[in-house]
């Protein structure tokens, strides 16, 4: 049974690896580019959306209204297939306030580790190969429930990006901890 302080500096130093892989996937290598791409037609959209909308929301198109009946949905399909789509999230106002945004995420990432760190602490007998696979399988759960079924349904442009952030980042935090939680104590 590992002692609630290892635990605690493991998550902690876990979650900095996993947010500093963040901020280098999104900033500096820019892997989620795909999913961003730049229209020099932006400021016409925005202006456009802007009468279209009241408030915030995210939106489907072409979609039906909710409670539409079985006949609708069958003529939806038909008429639809083959046919452009959209999937747009629309805010009335932008806010980054990177400030609280970057102290959410570094205490989400330390938060995640904490619990992987938890769950691997039952592990009757722990090494460095058992840590960093558990490690590497989380981010491959993580990827396949939150972002490939997402992809499977909606044609992501960064499932790829999303994979390599997760292979990656819980590859390095299950080194970081297959040494930390598994060194023998002097």
């Amino acid at each position: 049974m590992l002692n609630i302080m290892k635990i605690f500096i493991g998550a902690l130093v876990g979650g900095f690896i996993i947010f500093i892989w963040q901020f280098l996937s999104w900033t500096i290598i820019n892997l989620h580019r795909p999913a961003q791409q730049y229209t020099p037609k932006q400021d016409s959209i925005l202006a456009y959306l802007n009468t279209q909308f009241d408030s915030s929301a995210a939106y489907f198109l072409p979609n039906l209204p909710e409670g539409a009946s079985q006949d609708e949905m069958k003529k939806y399909e038909e008429d639809v297939k083959g046919k452009p789509w959209v999937q747009l999230a629309y805010h009335k106002s932008y806010d980054a306030s990177m400030g609280i945004n970057i102290i959410k995420a570094l205490v989400t990432d330390i938060l995640i580790v904490l619990f992987f760190c938890w769950i691997i602490s039952g592990f009757t007998k722990n090494s460095f190969g058992k840590t960093f696979l558990a490690a590497l399988l989380t981010g491959l759960i993580i990827y396949l429930n939150a972002n490939y079924i997402v992809h499977i349904w909606y044609e992501t442009f960064d499932a790829s990006a999303y994979l390599t952030d997760y292979l990656i980042s819980w590859g390095a935090t299950g080194v970081w901890l297959g040494w930390w939680l598994n060194r023998r104590e002097i």
